[in-house]
C-alpha cells in the first residue's frame, strides 16, 4: 500500500537534488559580546529623541543680539522623556477650594448684577482664579475654569459637567458667592496630563 500526501497524490521517495541557498543575511550582533553592545547602545542613543540643548548666552555681543539668539535657540530645543506616570505633588482640593473662594469673596464684593459688566468681569474673575491655582505649583497639570453668573429671578438651574478623566488624579473644585441678586459659581477643573 502506498502512502498518500496531502493532497492525495503519492509521496515520492526520492528527495529533489539539493538548490543553491539563498545569500544569508548579516546576523545582528549579540547583545554579550562586548563591542557589538557598545554598537547596539550607540543605535538606540541615535534613535532616541532624549537629545536636550543647552545655550549660553553670549557675554560679548550686543543685548539686542542675544534676544534674536535665544529665540532661534528655544525654538530648537528638544526635551527628554520623562515616562512619569503620576505627579510629583497631587492636586489638593481642599486647599485650592479655600483659595478659589477667597477670590470670589474678594473680587465681588459690593458688585451689583449688569449683565454687561458681567462678561468682562467672568474673563478677569478666570484670569485671577487661574492665577492662583497656578501658584500652588502643581506641575504637568492643565487646569479648566469656568465661571457663570446666574441673576437670581425666581428661576432653578441645573449645572452638570461631563469629561473622561483619570480617578487617581485628576479633580475638580467648586466655589460659590451669592448676593441678592446673582449667584456666581466658579468650576476649577484640574487634569493631570502625563
Amino acid at each position: 500500500m502506498e502512502k498518500r500526501g496531502r493532497l492525495g497524490k503519492p509521496l515520492s521517495s526520492h528527495t529533489p537534488p539539493a538548490t543553491q541557498a539563498a545569500p544569508r543575511k548579516e546576523r545582528r550582533p549579540s547583545m554579550f559580546e562586548k563591542e557589538a553592545y557598545a554598537q547596539i547602545l550607540r543605535e538606540r542613543l541615535r534613535e532616541s529623541i532624549h537629545d536636550v540643548q543647552y545655550v549660553e548666552p553670549p557675554f560679548d555681543d550686543s543685548i539686542a543680539d542675544i534676544g534674536k539668539e535665544w529665540k532661534s535657540a528655544l525654538a530648537k530645543l528638544k526635551f527628554a522623556n520623562s515616562y512619569r506616570m503620576e505627579p510629583l505633588k497631587k492636586f489638593q482640593a481642599h486647599t485650592v477650594e479655600i483659595k478659589v473662594q477667597q477670590v470670589l469673596t474678594e473680587s465681588l464684593t459690593d458688585v451689583k448684577y449688569d449683565q454687561k459688566v458681567f462678561s468682562h468681569l467672568s474673563l478677569e474673575l478666570a484670569d485671577r482664579i487661574l492665577l492662583a491655582v497656578k501658584e500652588f505649583g502643581y506641575h504637568r497639570y492643565k487646569f479648566i475654569i469656568k465661571i457663570l453668573f446666574i441673576q437670581k429671578a425666581g428661576q432653578a438651574i441645573n449645572v452638570s459637567s461631563r469629561g473622561i478623566w483619570d480617578v487617581a488624579w485628576d479633580s475638580w473644585v467648586a466655589a460659590k458667592h451669592e448676593t441678592e441678586s446673582y449667584v456666581a459659581l466658579a468650576l476649577v477643573f484640574a487634569l493631570y496630563c502625563e
